[in-house]
């Protein structure tokens, strides 16, 4: 099919050499390629653990630095202290952030990150709290006040720490997901309260609720454009097989139970949870759109927000992160998934491809999605300490 035929790639400077088929070099022997009719390249490089990105409306990108902490290790081992949220800025306009500084810091394990008039939101493990922000400011000092407005047991066995912020339209709600404590619910269900959940919290008087649960982990969020809906990209449960259970996207729907850890799927019961629940099972929703077992779903954007060619407008960008759990990779890329009539339809088509060259060889892990403010897709890639930018081929 010609939408697998790899675009001619735009590589930028600091020592990158094009290749002789056009991608973009990661490492020795590696390469990152987009689809027909894009171009990539790099808009930053050189970050230590990028965990997500946000877009101020001036141009700046906010990106949250942190790693998942083990057990008995010093929290000052990562990165010598570089668990912080830099401010990167493109100040000639050439698609490259040439300016890089620190924006935030006393932070654990910041994630999660949304601008609501001139108060900046932060997750962190623990909680969330806003600190006030003003246009174009380049670092939040010390004794900047910070207010929380909600707080979380940072602990759990599958280090699902990350804390993801999405504001609503008007700014209000505020969307916050929390990913669950657990696998498959084995610490018990009283170890998961708040969590394997969306939870919508008023910015203004700090009221909480939970907007839907079951989700085992829902990180990436977005509301999808066109018809005013929120959308999660959830990454599923572990330890059944390799096709089970997939990861998906779907609308989020107020009030909704979508399964975790009863079933999976909507009602297909999880064998490890056998006869429990059955009322939540009986009213399980399923999921719209599978995007693979174990693919590591982690973000979600809308392509009307983007200048990316018209294919891509009607649809959904979706990073798959790639997880340990199965002995075949799947995943380490991004991938569009059309839009039909309001509803997720086959087949997923590749975006950007070239992290992973089979078991022992990845070289980049897809995390977060950003779009900029000229419309190119950002790419927070994880593993390869980058933020890659799509753009439509021969557009500046």
């Amino acid at each position: 099919m010609a939408w697998y035929r790899l675009a001619k790639t735009v590589v930028l400077a600091m020592g990158v050499a094009a290749l002789p088929n056009g991608a973009a070099a990661i490492q020795s022997g590696a390469a990152v390629r987009a689809a027909s009719g894009l171009t990539v390249g790099r808009f930053a490089e050189g970050l230590y653990s990028p965990r997500n990105a946000i877009v101020l409306p001036n141009g700046d990108v906010l990106v949250a630095e942190a790693q998942t902490e083990r057990k008995n290790e010093d929290p000052s081992y990562h990165g010598q202290g570089r668990i912080r949220i830099l401010l990167l800025r493109d100040t000639d306009g050439d698609g490259r952030a040439d300016r890089k500084t620190l924006f935030l810091s006393g932070l654990r394990q910041p994630n999660g990150m949304a601008l609501i008039r001139n108060r900046l939101y932060v997750a962190n493990a623990d909680g969330v709290f806003w600190t006030p922000y003003r246009t174009g400011q380049t670092e939040v000092v010390a004794e900047a006040p910070r207010t929380m407005i909600a707080r979380f047991d940072p602990t759990g066995c599958n280090n699902h720490w990350t804390r993801n912020l999405l504001a609503g339209g008007d700014g209000r709600p505020l969307y916050v997901a929390v990913g669950s404590a657990s696998n498959a619910g084995e610490y018990s269900m009283a170890e998961e309260q708040r969590r394997a959940a969306i939870l919508s919290i008023d910015p203004a008087t700090g009221r909480e609720r939970i907007i839907a649960d079951g989700i085992r982990n829902p990180v990436g969020m977005a509301i999808e454009t066109a018809r005013g809906r929120l959308w999660t990209a959830a990454n599923e449960r572990d330890e059944l097989s390799d096709d089970l259970i997939p990861d998906y996207i779907t609308a989020v729907r107020d009030g909704g139970f979508y399964g975790w850890p009863y079933s999976y799927w909507g009602k297909h019961p999880d064998p490890r949870r056998k006869g429990q629940r059955p009322d939540l099972v009986a009213r399980a929703i399923t999921p719209n759109f599978a995007v693979g077992a174990h693919a590591a779903a982690l973000a979600i954007t809308f392509g009307r927000s983007t200048v990316l060619p018209a294919r891509y407008r009607d649809g959904a960008s979706v990073a798959r992160h790639g997880s340990w759990n199965r002995s075949q990779l799947m995943g380490y890329d991004v991938v569009f998934v059309p839009f039909r009539d309001g509803r997720a339809v086959e087949p997923m088509e590749p975006v950007l491809t070239g992290f992973s060259g089979g078991p022992g060889h990845v070289h980049g892990r897809p995390r977060a999605l950003a779009v900029a403010p000229d419309g190119a897709l950002l790419v927070v890639d994880e593993k390869g300490g980058t933020i890659w930018r799509i753009a439509a081929a021969g557009r500046k």
